[in-house]
């Protein structure tokens, strides 16, 4: 698990914590639909997000809010692979497809992407492994119940950690047999997808349970619902000092990548919550 290279850029899992950019190519996700939709405005944001020290930009054409309505694989299509092309040769960063169809996860490789970011951790496409073996690419795995549309009615657990875990395991054991290097795997928790509130809070206080599957965790804390609510604030864009404390309750409990809106705030949070977690300035 110590180390992987995605594009000529050295991940050192454990040494500090690496961001992820969001980029939404959608007209409707929750808290930026619409503002990056047209080609030039999502190849400024992207450029602008690498100044401020994202280490991958992850690039998403299908909205995954609550209540979300599936589009077209056309349409899908249409919304990444163009500003994936564009913004190829524009940045050195790897770019991350975030998709749940393999054939979205294959066009946008071939048009430049360097890995999959898969919110239903590959229950939703059974091809999605085994492109991912095929292209030799890493995959991020999500825990999710149900779908976009449907998880906030399914957050009935027994067991919250345990049966993330195990479906971690699970998955893991079956991408590796279609092919999949451990080294190319990595998880993600699943804030806000099919999870309450506290639910969401017990996630953040025990990442560490998930070390045992031995893959980088990637954790999505950015201006979700959960935190609106401790903050009694509707607008998901004035969400940003409750993303950095739980990105910072992320980091101390053992987080290795950052998925977030806001990147160079979130940047200076890892920096010093580096320097207090992981003596690393």
């Amino acid at each position: 698990m110590n180390h992987i290279t995605i594009r000529d850029q050295l991940f050192e899992w454990g040494k500090r914590t690496y961001l992820m950019g969001i980029l939404n190519v959608t007209p409707d996700s929750f808290s930026d639909g619409g503002q990056f939709n047209t080609l030039d405005a999502a190849l400024e944001q992207a450029a602008k997000m690498v100044a401020e020290g994202a280490d991958i930009i992850d690039l998403g054409g299908q909205s995954t809010r609550p209540g979300a309505e599936e589009i077209s694989l056309d349409e899908e299509l249409k919304r990444v692979i163009p500003v994936i092309k564009a913004l190829r040769p524009l940045i050195s960063v790897p770019i991350s497809i975030d998709t749940t169809r393999a054939a979205v996860a294959r066009a946008a490789i071939e048009a430049g992407a360097d890995l999959i970011n898969d919110i239903s951790g590959g229950t939703f496409d059974e091809q999605m492994f085994l492109v991912a073996a095929t292209l030799d690419v890493p995959i991020i795995l999500m825990h999710i119940r149900g779908t976009p549309k449907t998880m906030q009615q399914l957050t009935d657990y027994q067991d919250l950690i345990r049966e993330i875990s195990e479906f971690f395991a699970n998955q893991i054991l079956k991408a590796m047999a279609i092919g999949i290097k451990r080294s190319h795997l990595m998880i993600d928790p699943g804030l806000g997808f099919a999870k309450t509130d506290q639910q969401n809070l017990e996630i953040l206080r025990q990442i560490n349970q998930f070390r045992s599957l031995d893959v980088p965790i990637l954790v999505g804390p950015s201006r979700k619902r959960f935190i609106g609510h401790i903050l009694q604030q509707k607008d998901p864009q004035q969400r940003v000092w409750g993303t950095a404390a739980a990105c910072c309750a992320a980091i101390a409990s053992g987080a290795d990548l950052l998925r977030v809106h806001d990147v160079k705030p979130m940047s200076e949070v890892c920096r010093v919550a580096d320097a207090i977690w992981r003596n690393h300035q």
